[in-house]
């Protein structure tokens, strides 16, 4: 999409402090410039970002072991990080996962007491598991099959990089989150150690080179094929889309790093080959 809707009220808040203090109240408590203020960044400490990367190692081989200690962290953010927007825990919220593929995270939203829903475009990666999840969706992620203001939590973890258009995703999101829901878009970047999944790190010679490698060692074609699904997404579009983005954009941190690193956002060059993966909190206007 090529809409430039600046976001209204808000700023970004980084590691640091933000551009500009919010300006509107965020539930009971509102939320402030520095992150420690967020209930998330006392669960970002050393200890789980080693947990984090440890469970990287399981990605291709163990996916289930992999995907079940990402899909704990990812509910105990969207709790902590709606509560500090609303005031509320998960309980009868409605959380739409978008590239959800098989379901991994389905149980630990349900033990939350959300409602959860995972879109999906492939329909082999939904079956992928044998996990079935009564109200998955298949659809694109750039053209969400949902009505406006559907949600109240619009997710999605790790798939922006298998877009061809993750910022149409991005205002799709907000389109069908309620006013007042929230909004979690978490996405690998490009050169950090992962930006190029199984065919890393030879992804800093270039995506096709990575990809040819893989091949040569392999014999078979990577799952992220260069340029099919898997493209280069840098931190600073994640920055450019928070400042255009239409909806109140309240933080963004190193997802798999501890809090007193969250700094490394705000630093260009550098966020690139170090954040990893970018993570975008935002709630929609009332």
């Amino acid at each position: 999409m090529d809409r430039t809707t600046p976001a209204a009220g808000g700023g970004i808040v980084t590691a640091a402090r933000s551009r500009r203090e919010p300006d509107d109240a965020a539930g009971p408590a509102a939320l402030r410039s520095k992150p420690n203020r967020f209930r998330f960044a006392r669960r970002a400490t050393v200890r789980r970002s080693l947990r984090l990367l440890h469970s990287f190692r399981f990605e291709q081989t163990d996916p289930a072991r992999f995907y079940g200690g990402i899909a704990t962290d990812s509910a105990d953010m969207l709790a902590d990080f709606y509560a500090d927007l609303t005031g509320r825990d998960l309980t009868g919220a409605t959380v739409l996962d978008v590239g959800g593929g098989p379901g991994y995270f389905a149980d630990e939203f349900a033990r939350a007491g959300a409602r959860y829903i995972p879109v999906e475009p492939d329909p082999s990666e939904m079956h992928a598991a044998g996990i079935s999840v009564p109200a998955a969706v298949r659809g694109s992620g750039m053209a969400l099959p949902f009505r406006d203001n559907a949600v109240d939590i619009c997710f999605s973890s790790n798939v922006a990089e298998h877009v061809p258009d993750p910022w149409r995703m991005a205002d799709e999101m907000v389109r069908v989150t309620r006013p007042g829901g929230m909004i979690v878009l978490s996405y690998t970047v490009w050169l950090g150690p992962f930006g190029g999944h199984e065919t890393g790190p030879w992804h800093y010679l270039g995506g096709e080179y990575a990809a040819r490698r893989y091949r040569r060692r392999t014999g078979k074609e990577p799952k992220n094929r260069f340029g099919i699904s898997l493209f280069a997404v840098r931190a600073a579009d994640g920055m450019r889309w928070s400042r255009r983005a239409p909806a109140h954009v309240r933080v963004l941190f190193p997802r798999y790093h501890p809090q007193w690193a969250w700094w490394l956002v705000r630093v260009p060059g550098i966020r690139e080959l170090l954040v990893s993966n970018l993570v975008v909190v935002a709630s929609k206007p009332g």
